[in-house]
């Protein structure tokens, strides 16, 4: 039986008047055959070369005048380089199955690292600059605002290579990660599950329903057609393992998380305390899946009954305007100035929210570059799930718009605060919609989905931090691992989590095999616990503070990536280090679940 997916998905959009709902990308380019866009890869090729001739080799020699100005050109190279890529992502993003949009998509890949080839002596040499000297030009009044920027680059200094090798490595990367991100999309867009061949997408939403043979089934398509690739995926991710092996190796971090933690600014220990925090109230997670037992009237909960819906709830249709409706109510109620900004995403086209083939799955917010806007990505089907990530990719956008004020360089936020806006958008809308439900029954269904949500930003993502440091260090240790090996790793760091909760079954265990977050950002996953024990811990503070916390919270997100985490949240009275801070919000967590336990 064929059957005819793309009228199917039509139909939906059709239902939700979403077929309209598509970016406009006019502000970056108007068609992939712009001439702007060779205009500005020709015009960054110009200045490159100028700066390599005027600095390499002679930065220590510029006067804070002339530094200046060539911080100046080095951000208009990388704006003009990050508009392109921006376009062509997005533009790949919705057609992924399409030869023509991935082939410029790489295009645009491999001109932007020969450009920034030729611009790798900055980094270096600013790096292994003397203190003294550095700090004149920190003192200089037009760097100032460069500062934290280039302090970064200095505490980054010691891992650097020499230019031949640091030029290398940028001249092959677009045939490094970057081609095997675009080889695992590839893979997962075209695979097909089941009798019915349907997406990714289509059989996880399966996981939702409240019928369990349909819930089982999906879970049974997800594993056959994972199977069915499993040779491929396993070799994706042992080569990039190994790709990042060697670089680390080579650069001399301490670990495979060193670099991550670098990035994001945070140090090692903070880091470990937040996961020692959360793996240590595990039993917070198998107190609530005993409990969905019993909501659920099951004797055995199974891993792909995780999701089904807690009787009370009744189901919903939320249609685009709908779901527009109650994420902008919800963000006036807290800000009147944030509810402004993120109506312009929908009323001037910066989201592309139907479904369609060749549609990347999931959703993200693109940044795109300072002198643009923000594009956000939904797959939207109209359940409560839906209108909860569009109100977290909206609270990205927000971010990345207000952000943006800060330029190229301190615009781009550290991954461990980039998840505040979008946890705390989410808690705005879950918070407005629980106050709308006087049933007890409904009430307690819906802080089930919320309570599953959470456990599935902080310790899910935990646990997958644990799987990730086995697959790192046994790739390390032991050389290539087969997919049983990775399938023990999965098997042993989730049932950390689930305790004796929830059964896992022998498919589930090769289900690491289609989580991008692994290879895209190896170590990024921790980024999302700590946003949300940092949201929660804010949102208690909110509730103390009333409208005085707003504005400080509207200059925390404007200030983009201009400081560190520690200093960015220095108004908020946060400790990192401290692992009573973390504790606090995991003790909200709980509370949410009393709630529960004392309506059984």
């Amino acid at each position: 039986m064929v059957i005819d997916k793309k009228n199917e998905k039509d139909k939906i959009n059709k239902k939700l008047g979403t077929e309209d709902i598509v970016w406009n990308l006019d502000g970056l380019y108007e068609s992939v055959d712009d001439e702007l866009i060779r205009d500005d890869l020709d015009l960054c090729n110009q200045e490159a070369g100028l700066l390599v001739e005027l600095c390499q080799g002679k930065l220590a020699e510029l006067n804070p005048k002339d530094f200046a100005r060539t911080l100046r050109r080095l951000e208009r190279i990388a704006e003009n380089l990050g508009r392109r890529e921006s376009y062509a992502f997005l533009n790949f993003s919705t057609r992924v199955d399409n030869s023509q949009a991935g082939a410029f998509l790489q295009q645009i890949t491999e001109e932007t690292s020969m450009v920034r080839r030729q611009l790798i002596f900055f980094e270096l040499e600013w790096g292994r600059l003397e203190d003294s000297q550095a700090e004149e030009f920190l003192e200089y009044e037009d760097v100032k605002k460069y500062r934290h920027y280039l302090l970064k680059i200095r505490r980054q200094a010691v891992y650097f290579l020499s230019l031949g090798k640091e030029q290398l490595l940028e001249t092959i990367s677009p045939v490094g990660r970057n081609s095997w991100n675009l080889l695992f999309e590839k893979v997962m867009e075209n695979m097909r599950f089941g009798e019915r061949q349907r997406c990714e997408e289509e059989v996880l939403a399966d996981l939702y329903s409240p019928e369990r043979n349909i819930r089982k089934n999906a879970a049974r398509e997800m594993s056959d057609g994972l199977q069915g690739q499993l040779h491929v995926l396993t070799h994706i991710f042992n080569t990039m393992a190994a790709e990042k092996m060697i670089v680390d190796r080579e650069r001399g971090y301490d670990s495979w998380l060193s670099s991550m933690n670098l990035d994001n600014e945070l140090s090692d220990d903070i880091v470990e305390t937040l996961i020692t925090a959360v793996t240590g109230r595990y039993g917070i997670v198998q107190r609530y899946y005993h409990l969905k037992k019993e909501f659920l009237g099951i004797g055995e909960l199974v891993d792909y009954d995780r999701y089904a819906p807690v009787p009370g709830m009744a189901e919903t249709f939320i249609s685009w305007s709908e779901c527009r409706r109650i994420v902008m109510d919800a963000f006036a109620g807290f800000s009147p100035d944030l509810a402004e900004i993120g109506e312009k995403f929908f009323s001037e086209n910066w989201i592309h929210a139907p479904l369609a083939r060749g549609k990347q799955a999931g959703a993200f917010a693109h940044p795109c570059v300072p002198d643009s806007h923000p594009c956000i990505l939904v797959n939207y089907t109209g359940n409560l799930r839906d209108v909860s990530t569009v109100a977290h990719e909206l609270g990205h956008g927000i971010h990345q718009y207000l952000a943006a004020g800060q330029g190229m360089y301190n615009s781009e936020t550290p991954l461990v605060l980039a998840e505040t806006a979008s946890v705390f958008a989410e808690l705005l809308v879950f918070k407005a919609q629980l106050a709308l439900l006087t049933d007890s029954q409904a009430r307690a269904s819906f802080i089930c989905g919320k309570l599953e949500s959470i456990f599935a930003t902080v310790f899910r993502q935990v646990a997958m931090n644990r799987f990730e440091e086995g697959m790192h260090n046994g790739r390390r240790r032991q050389g290539e691992l087969s997919p049983e090996q990775l399938s023990a790793l999965w098997l042993d760091s989730q049932g950390a989590m689930f305790g004796d909760s929830v059964v896992l079954s022998e498919g589930y265990g090769i289900w690491w095999s289609y989580i991008p977050h692994f290879l895209r950002s190896p170590g990024y996953v921790y980024s999302y616990a700590f946003g949300e024990l940092l949201v929660l811990a804010l949102y208690a503070r909110y509730l103390e503070e009333g409208d005085s916390f707003v504005g400080k919270y509207i200059n925390l997100l404007a200030a983009g990536g201009s400081m560190e985490p520690a200093e960015l949240l220095a108004p908020f009275a946060v400790d990192l280090r401290d692992p009573q801070f973390w504790d606090s919000g995991m003790d909200i967590i709980e509370q949410m679940l009393v709630e529960l336990e004392s309506n059984v």
